[in-house]
């Protein structure tokens, strides 16, 4: 019975944090329990839930689960990046990826833009781009990523949380306000509840994944078709997959 208490901890600044479930996004719905994020919502102004990781597996779950099952709407998103992971999408080796390499950051950064795609055109809802900063970052590559973000309808924010605490938030954390409070919030669902559990697939396949459509084999068609035969056809689906990228192939990039 403890178990069902959310685990209440605190960062070195003292920010009070809920731990209570949350499993890997690739594999299950990547999010903290609804009874955490409830609660918090009763006790602070603001509250930040992560969920999983990326705007197609843990974004993608929180929104069209979590949030329809307990009747949350999100205020505004924040797509958390690296220079050095969007090089390594460009195609640089890891043992390079401090050395400045803006073509490798263009060849890189479409992934980045299509995660962005995905949450304001997808579920409609305003989203900052923060860049979790290294060292070894170049203002010229910062920049890129900036104009880039920019013409897809996202501000980037530094974070220098890991070096210097909350100080290194602050940009971040007055561009999600902004965004609350000022930013366009049209938020909707990737599929309605009403939709065959095929049409649901293929929703999330074509406006999430960029797919042009779904093969199924006989056996997966049967074990859909006993779902909803079942009565299970009104459920939100979710998705296991390689966390690698948005291809269905787990070497390649970008």
């Amino acid at each position: 019975k403890d178990a069902l208490k959310p685990n209440l901890v605190q960062t070195l600044e003292k920010t009070p944090a809920f731990i209570h479930g949350g499993p890997f996004a690739n594999i299950a719905h990547g999010c903290n329990s609804i009874m955490a994020t409830r609660m918090a919502l009763k006790l602070a102004d603001y509250v930040v839930t992560e969920a999983g990781f990326g705007a197609d597996l843990g974004a993608e779950k929180f929104l069209d689960i979590k949030c329809r099952i307990a009747g949350l709407k999100p205020s505004a998103v924040v797509i958390v990046a690296t220079v050095r992971a969007l090089k390594h999408h460009g195609g640089v080796a890891k043992a390079d990826l401090g050395n400045e390499d803006l073509a490798a950051l263009e060849n890189g950064l479409p992934n980045l833009l299509h995660h962005i795609e995905n949450i304001t055109k997808g579920f409609g809802l305003p989203a900052v781009v923060a860049i979790n900063r290294f060292p070894t970052d170049t203002e010229n590559e910062l920049k890129l990523v900036e104009e880039k973000c920019k013409e897809y309808g996202a501000n980037v924010a530094l974070s220098e949380v890991w070096g210097k605490g909350g100080d290194g938030g602050v940009d971040l954390a007055k561009e999600v306000v902004r965004l609350i409070e000022e930013g366009q919030n049209n938020f909707e669902f990737i599929y309605k509840d009403e939709l065959s559990i095929k049409d649901k697939i293929e929703a999330v396949v074509k406006k999430v994944y960029g797919g042009d459509g779904v093969d199924y084999s006989s056996t997966a068609s049967k074990e859909i078709a006993r779902l909803e035969e079942l009565g299970y056809g009104k459920l939100p689906v979710c998705f296991a997959k390689t966390q690698y990228s948005f291809s269905d192939d787990p070497k390649k990039l970008g």
